[in-house]
C-alpha cells in the first residue's frame, strides 16, 4: 500500500496545479482576444497601399490613372460605372494634394466612364442644381457633347468633406446621381439600344454598376446626402467672385443663348485652380440635346447612362432641402420598361 503524502505536499501540489489552470486560462482569453481583434481589421477597410502617383514628387500625368484601367474595373467595361474611377481616387486621397486630386479627376468621363485627356475644348461649363436647394455653377469634362444633355436631365451637386496628405479636411463639390440599387431588379430589365437595336440590359451593357445584398452600389462612395459619386463638379473661379457671380452660380449662365453653337469656345473672367481660361458653354447645346431627344437618345452613351439614373433619380424633394423620404429617389412607377425621364418620373408623383 503506497504511504500517504504528507498534507503539506498535498497543499503545495494542488496549488501548483491551480496557478498552471489559472496561466492556462488567461492564456486562452489573451489568444481569443487577439484573433477577435485580428478578425475585426480584418473586416474594416484598410487603407490602399501607396501609389507612386499620388506622390507631389512624382511627375504625374492622367495616364497614371489610366494604367489602372485594370485594376480599377475588373467585370468587362466602364460603361456608366465613373463611380469606381471616384473612389479609387477618393480611397487615395489622403496621399495627394489639392492640385493633385482635381488633375486626376479631370481624367475621366462621369457620364460615360471613358478615359479622357482634359483639354480647354471637352471642358463644359454647367449650372446645375445642388442638394439642398439653389444652383451651382461649375466645370466637368466629357468624352462628348450629348453628355451635357445626360448631365442637365439626372446630375445634381452635392458636397463632401476630403482629408489630403497634409491632414487637412476639405470640402469639394462632386457630381452625383441616385443609387440605382435602390431597386436592383431594375438591373435586369431588357431594352433596346438606340444605335443598332440591339435588345440588351444594364447587367449586360454596364456590368460594373453591381448591388450588394444591403442596398449598396459596389464600389461607389456616396455624398454628404448619400447618393452616388461620379465625379468631381469644379469650382468656377467666376461664381465665387461677388462681382460676377450670385450665390454660387455665374451671373446670367441659366439664361437661353441668343445664337447657340455647338462648338464655340467661350473664355472665363476669372482663372480658375486649373490654369484654364476657355470652355464650352453647355447652353451652346440647347437645341441639339432636344433633337437627340427626339430621335431616341441615338449618341453619346445612348440609353445606357440614363437607364442607370432612371432607376433611382434624385427627387426635387432632395434639392429643396426635404431628403427624409427622397433619397430613394423617384416614385415606384418610373422603371426602366418606362423609359421615362427624370422630369416625367417627378411629374407622375
Amino acid at each position: 500500500m503506497t504511504p500517504s503524502l504528507p498534507r503539506r505536499r498535498i497543499a503545495l501540489l494542488a496549488g501548483a496545479l491551480l496557478l498552471a489552470a489559472s496561466v492556462a486560462a488567461s492564456a486562452a482569453a489573451a489568444l481569443a482576444e487577439t484573433t477577435a481583434v485580428e478578425n475585426d481589421s480584418a473586416r474594416l477597410p484598410q487603407p490602399p497601399p501607396h501609389w507612386p502617383p499620388a506622390s507631389p514628387s512624382y511627375q504625374a500625368t492622367v495616364r497614371d490613372l489610366h494604367n489602372e484601367y485594370r485594376n480599377i474595373f475588373r467585370h468587362g467595361n466602364r460603361n456608366a460605372a465613373s463611380h469606381r474611377w471616384a473612389t479609387f481616387l477618393l480611397e487615395r486621397a489622403p496621399q495627394m494634394t489639392p492640385r493633385r486630386l482635381s488633375a486626376f479627376f479631370e481624367g475621366f468621363c462621369a457620364v460615360s466612364g471613358s478615359p479622357v485627356r482634359p483639354s480647354d475644348h471637352n471642358r463644359y461649363r454647367l449650372t446645375l442644381p445642388r442638394l439642398g436647394g439653389g444652383f451651382a455653377t461649375g466645370y466637368m469634362h466629357y468624352c462628348c457633347w450629348p453628355c451635357v444633355c445626360d448631365t442637365q436631365d439626372y446630375i445634381r451637386v452635392d458636397t463632401l468633406n476630403v482629408t489630403l496628405a497634409d491632414g487637412v479636411e476639405r470640402t469639394y463639390r462632386f457630381a452625383v446621381i441616385g443609387n440605382p440599387c435602390d431597386r436592383p431588379e431594375q438591373l435586369e430589365v431588357p431594352f433596346v439600344q438606340p444605335f443598332d437595336g440591339r435588345r440588351t440590359s444594364l447587367a449586360v451593357s454596364a456590368r460594373e454598376v453591381r448591388c450588394s445584398d444591403d442596398g449598396t452600389m459596389e464600389g461607389a462612395t456616396v455624398s454628404d446626402h448619400g447618393y452616388i459619386i461620379i465625379g468631381m463638379f469644379f469650382d468656377a473661379e467666376d461664381a465665387r467672385s461677388s462681382e460676377h457671380g450670385v450665390g454660387g452660380t455665374v451671373e446670367g449662365a441659366r439664361e437661353d443663348l441668343a445664337d447657340p453653337t455647338p462648338g464655340r469656345m467661350s473664355a472665363t473672367i476669372r482663372v480658375d485652380e486649373s490654369g484654364r481660361r476657355r470652355y464650352q458653354d453647355e447652353r451652346e447645346y440647347k437645341l441639339q440635346c432636344a433633337d437627340r431627344a427626339r430621335n431616341g437618345y441615338n449618341s453619346g452613351m445612348g440609353e445606357i447612362f440614363r437607364k442607370v439614373c432612371a432607376v433611382s433619380p434624385i427627387a426635387d424633394e432632395a434639392l429643396l432641402g426635404d431628403v427624409g423620404d427622397a433619397v430613394a429617389g423617384g416614385s415606384s412607377s418610373c422603371s426602366l420598361e418606362a423609359g421615362v425621364t427624370k422630369n416625367e418620373c417627378t411629374d407622375n408623383r
